[in-house]
């Protein structure tokens, strides 16, 4: 039973941010990827601003986002859109913002579903590009990735905007990375042929309390091992070096973007109060539950799936510039998604 009120206290401190909340009044939003983490999260924030006049909620499940966003069904301001974004979205619905939040974002569906993978970051975005522009959107927010920097070359300590990585696109594995960058390329190529405006925000890894226990990210895995008192199963050395955002964090850096960001620019969402190796990881959430950590390999659609970066962190300089900094470090997000998760 998820613990209401840490999860509530998440949703009033974003809804209580300093921000030009007027941009607001009176919109229509549009969200894919509604019932995702990062989705489902930001819907609570904005149906508690009452702003916004209504949330289009896009996803392929309608009884996922029943599940999820149950206690809106019935207003007027909610509007479930069943679709998938690999398909042209036809309703006559009017968005003001497009948010593009649905992908899929965890390892075994880059291994097991690679073909969706890509096309949801290239054909989905493409069908919702030409649906802003025939709707005349105000703008156009692409949720792109850390992803997209690739492998570290030794060259930067951290990433910022400019920086281009290695990726080798020969692989399986950079379906998901690729098709970010080609998602990228597209909302620019709108930007210049249709005059639309776009913004993008390049996510850490996020987690939090709306993460779906079925992801395969490891600090899922570990937070699900966590929450039901098990061991936590690491698949590798765990030298990794990550940056990581809390999801209340994550969501006031797209809403800071879609508000504040400049027309054709791109944003780091990330912080490095919350930057830690995968061991640290580990041994943080094991600590906190009292339960110990353990090796094991990975299995053959695990291995496919895991990134090859072993040091990607990020660079939030330019949107703490906007006036965005993280609210939550690696240990209080931890602690407040355990919290909010813990099987009682």
């Amino acid at each position: 039973m998820a613990e209401i009120k840490v999860y509530q206290d998440s949703i009033d401190y974003v809804c209580g941010l300093n921000l030009p909340w007027e941009r607001l009044e009176g919109k229509t939003i549009l969200i894919s990827g509604a019932t995702g983490m990062i989705g489902s999260f930001l819907i609570h924030v904005l149906m508690q601003r009452k702003e916004v006049r209504k949330i289009l909620a896009v996803s392929r499940s309608e009884q996922t986002a029943r599940e999820r966003l149950e206690e809106y069904w019935d207003t007027e301001r909610f509007v479930f859109v069943p679709h998938d974004v690999n398909l042209p979205l036809e309703t006559k619905l009017k968005p003001d913002f497009i948010i593009h939040l649905a992908s899929n974002t965890h390892p075994v569906a880059y291994a097991s579903d690679p073909i969706r993978t890509i096309t949801a970051n290239i054909i989905g975005t493409q069908n919702l590009l030409e649906y802003a522009c025939n709707r005349k959107a105000e703008r156009f927010l692409f949720a792109s990735s850390v992803e997209i920097y690739g492998e570290n070359r030794g060259d930067i300590e951290y990433f910022d905007e400019s920086y281009c990585g290695y990726i080798d696109c020969n692989t399986l594995r950079a379906g998901y990375p690729e098709s970010k960058r080609a998602g990228e390329a597209l909302c620019q190529a709108y930007r210049k042929a249709k005059e639309l405006d776009v913004v993008v925000a390049r996510l850490s890894r996020t987690y939090g309390p709306t993460m779906l226990l079925n992801d395969t990210k490891a600090i899922s895995q570990f937070i699900k091992n966590g929450i039901s008192k098990q061991d936590i199963v690491l698949k590798s050395e765990g030298n990794q070096l990550y940056s990581y955002s809390y999801v209340a964090d994550a969501v006031s850096g797209l809403l800071t973007i879609l508000m504040k960001g400049k027309n054709g620019e791109a944003y780091n969402i990330a912080d490095k109060d919350s930057d830690i190796t995968l061991k640290e990881l580990a041994e943080l959430i094991a600590k906190t539950v009292g339960t110990k950590v353990i090796f094991d390999l990975p299995s053959e659609t695990e291995k496919a799936g895991y990134s090859k970066a072993t040091k990607a962190i990020m660079s939030s300089n330019k949107l703490r510039k906007l006036g965005w900094k993280a609210q939550w470090d690696i240990y209080n997000g931890m602690i407040s998604t355990i919290r909010a998760l813990r099987i009682n």
